[in-house]
Formats: structure tokens, sequence, C-alpha cells
């Protein structure tokens, strides 16, 4: 039997039966805040781990992005070489011209064919390093090259029956100390010109040469006809061999035959030399004016399409030095800061060969083909005009020193590069205020203006 002793009452709270403030409100708490109650020195573990997590599921995510927005581009195709060819120098250029690929070596020249890769003709008669090489085809299997080599002699040479013929050395003068260097040479589509830009101590120019390609190839096909005629030659003697049934002595005999011939038609060979037809030069720092009227700079003004150099004008040269003076005395602090550039003569070119279009037109050119450059495009290094020379000059204007073009298209900003189509209508002129401008040379205005951005500079452009 159980039995009580004392009445029945509600015991008193104890100190161990309180609620701790922490568990007061312990449905309320963020479940990720559990780990603050944790010491100082775990708490920072797990935050620096945390973080390591996060950033490391942030680049995962990044890569996953880019490689989905990889996979949604068009994948380029990927080219590996058909075939390749040994050359036994180093490489330095290569041009192709028909069936043929020309390389430049450090010791002379090569001919290789595109059918087999085979290594059909060399030249290395002036031990010299060729630097640069351009080729055209010029028909019967007969192709023109204009090289340049580690001392800038510009080297023409006649490519015919897998050799080559020398035809001309251009800039190649008696006195070295008066020899210029070649910079850059163009060969027109088809060989009809060439064109090499050529320095000297304190100056450059540029020379065009007109190439007798039609006298190249008649002389070659009397070379062809004359190998020919050996090769007939060669075989009667060797049946007749044949037929005697001779010994060692008219084998040697038949080689001896065999080689003669060609050893004496390339002795015999002598190409044309090509004609200089136009001598450029840069053009001259603008400076004040020897006219005392109006009338007297428009007498020197002979045909309007000149207009645009600049030189025919009425200011004097005091007025140019007091304009030269206010500009400097009003942004003094921004000259001192950038320096003061003087104006120099240029010394580099580009140049372009133009097909006919109505802005290289003249009584003489309406009968021309349509394939046959009529004009060349110049502008030089820091200037503000795209010059247009005529390729049909008389032999007054020829021997005239002081070119003048015959179309000048200025432009707002110094022209840094440009670049012709491969139709030869449209011209791309690229300023060195990163503004690209696309010329119909054929209607003679501009189709396409564009800006690049800010604070960039263009240094070539192309037409694919």
């Amino acid at each position: 039997v159980n039995t009580r002793k004392h009445p029945l009452r509600i015991p008193p709270p104890s100190e161990k039966d309180w609620q701790k403030e922490d568990e007061e409100d312990f449905f309320l708490l963020d479940p990720d805040r559990k780990r603050d109650v944790l010491p100082q020195p775990f708490r920072m573990i797990n935050k620096l781990v945390l973080q390591v997590f996060e950033s490391a599921m942030e680049i995962i995510e990044r890569r996953e992005m880019l490689r989905e927005a990889q996979k949604l581009k068009v994948q380029p195709k990927k080219c590996f070489p058909t075939a390749e060819f040994q050359v036994t120098e180093r490489a330095n250029c290569l041009a192709v011209s028909g069936k043929y690929i020309f390389v430049g070596l450090s010791m002379g020249l090569s001919a290789f064919s595109t059918s087999d890769l085979k290594d059909v003709c060399a030249w290395d008669a002036a031990k010299t390093e060729i630097c640069a090489i351009h080729a055209s085809d010029l028909g019967s299997e007969c192709h023109v090259l204009l090289a340049v080599d580690e001392m800038g002699l510009a080297w023409l040479f006649c490519f015919h029956r897998e050799s080559f013929l020398l035809i001309k050395t251009l800039n190649e003068v008696v006195d070295i100390s008066q020899r210029s260097t070649c910079v850059e040479v163009v060969l027109s589509q088809g060989g009809d010109y060439a064109g090499i830009l050529l320095q000297g101590n304190t100056k450059a120019w540029l020379e065009i040469y007109q190439l007798p390609k039609d006298s190249w190839l008649t002389e070659m096909e009397k070379i062809t006809e004359a190998a020919e005629a050996a090769e007939i030659a060669e075989a009667a003697e060797e049946l007749a061999c044949t037929e005697r049934r001779s010994s060692c002595s008219s084998e040697v005999g038949t080689f001896l035959l065999q080689e003669l011939p060609v050893s004496a038609i390339q002795a015999d060979v002598e190409l044309d030399p090509p004609v200089l037809l136009l001598t450029v030069r840069p053009p001259k720092p603008i400076t004040g004016t020897s006219f005392k009227g109006p009338l007297d700079a428009l007498k020197e003004v002979q045909d309007g399409s000149t207009l645009g150099l600049g030189y025919s004008h009425l200011i004097k040269d005091s007025q140019w030095e007091l304009q030269e003076a206010i500009f400097c005395s009003t942004y003094q602090e921004y000259l001192e800061a950038e320096g003061v550039i003087k104006e120099e003569i240029p010394r580099y070119a580009t140049f372009h060969f133009l097909l006919p279009s109505r802005i290289l037109v003249g009584p003489e050119m309406e009968v021309q083909p349509a394939d046959i450059p009529v004009g060349i495009g110049v502008h030089w290094d820091g200037n503000h005009n795209f010059c247009l020379y005529l390729l049909n000059r008389s032999l007054k204007e020829k021997a005239d020193s002081d070119l003048k073009p015959d179309v000048v298209w200025p432009c707002a900003a110094p022209i840094a590069c440009s670049a012709v189509s491969s139709c030869s209508r449209y011209l791309a002129l690229a300023g060195e205020d990163a503004t690209i401008t696309i010329w119909d040379k054929h209607l003679g205005y501009p189709l396409f203006v564009t800006a690049i951005m800010e604070e960039r500079f263009i240094r070539s452009i192309h037409f694919l």
C-alpha cells in the first residue's frame, strides 16, 4: 500500500530546469547560422571553405557557359597539308604562278612543280639571299619574276622551259656609294608593268617600268622551236648511233650532243630590258607663294584635275610665319607636353596598279583592253592626298623630274593604308583618325564611310 506522507502539490522549479536564452527562440533561428555558435577559429575556417566552394562553382558555371556558347558557333574546318616539299636552304618567301612555286632561299631561287612538288630549277649565280619575290604568268609557259635580295637590289627574271633567265638588275649602279635600296616591289596582274620603291640617303622615289612581254614571248617561241629542232636532231643521231652499234665513244658523243644545244640556247638568249615610264617623287612641303597675284596662280594651273596639292595658293611666307607664331603661343603647353614634330619629306609610299575607269579615262585609252592597267594610285606616309597618275604619258612629261598627278583625292586625315579590290573598281582608304572610306572608282564617289573605335590605328586593310 502506497501512502502519501505529504499533501499533493506542485514542486518548486529548480535551476537545472530553467530554459536557456539560446534555446528560447530556437525555432526562429536560420539553419545556416547554427555554426555561428562555434568558436572563432572554427568559424573562420568554415567561412574560407565556403568561399572556396562558391568560387569553384562560379568558375565551373562560367566554363560551362563558354563551352555551350562555343558549341553554338560555326566550327572552322581544320585543314592539314596534303603534300610537302623539301628545300635545300632556308626559305624566306614564295610566290605561285601557273603550275610553279617559286621560293626565295638564303642562297638564290628555286622553282618547284605543283604537280609532283619536285625541284625543277635553281638559280644561285649571284650568291645572294632573296628576301621578297613576286611572280606573274605571261602565258605560253612563260613567267616573269621580280625579286629583292638582302642588299636591296631588284632582280628581274624570266622563267621558261624550267630555267631562269636574268633580264636586268633594275637599281644596279657602277658606284656603290650612289646605290639606292629597293624596299617594295609590285607586279601588275598579267605582267604588263612593274613598280619599285627606292630609297637613297636622303630621298625616296617610285619607278614604274613597262615590261615588253610581247617581245619576250616571241623570243621564247623561237627558243622553243630551236629546242624542239635540237631534240629531233639528237633523236636522229641517237638512232644512227644505235644502228652503227657504236661503243662507249659514241655514247659519250651522244651525251655531249644532248647537253650542248641547251647550253648554247641559254647562252644566246638576250631579252629586251624593261622601259622606264614614270619616276614619281614625294610631294614637297607647302611653302610661301611666289605669285604676285591671282592671275599668275591661274596661269600655272593647266588642268583642273590636278587641283588639290595646295601649291597654287597666294599665302606669303610672312603670313605662314605669323600663323605659326599665333598657333604656338595659343597651344604652347600642349606642344611642350607632346613635342613638336618637324615636317619631313616622306620616305615610304604605297602604290597600286589601276584598271580603266571613268576617273582614269583619256582619248588614248578608249581602245585599250579592260584587263591592262592604265594608271597607278600612290599615297605617301603622312600625306592627305591619294594621287593618280596615267601610264600613257608623252616623252616630255616622262623626262620631267617633277611629275604632277592627273587626279588628286584629298582626305580629311593623313592616309595610313589603302587597298584595291581584285576588279580594281573599289578603293579603300584608311586614315590615321581610324576612318575607313570605300570609293567607287568607276563612278568617282564614296560608297561607305565608317569609323573604328577611338585610339585605334589601322595598319593594313584588305578586300576579301
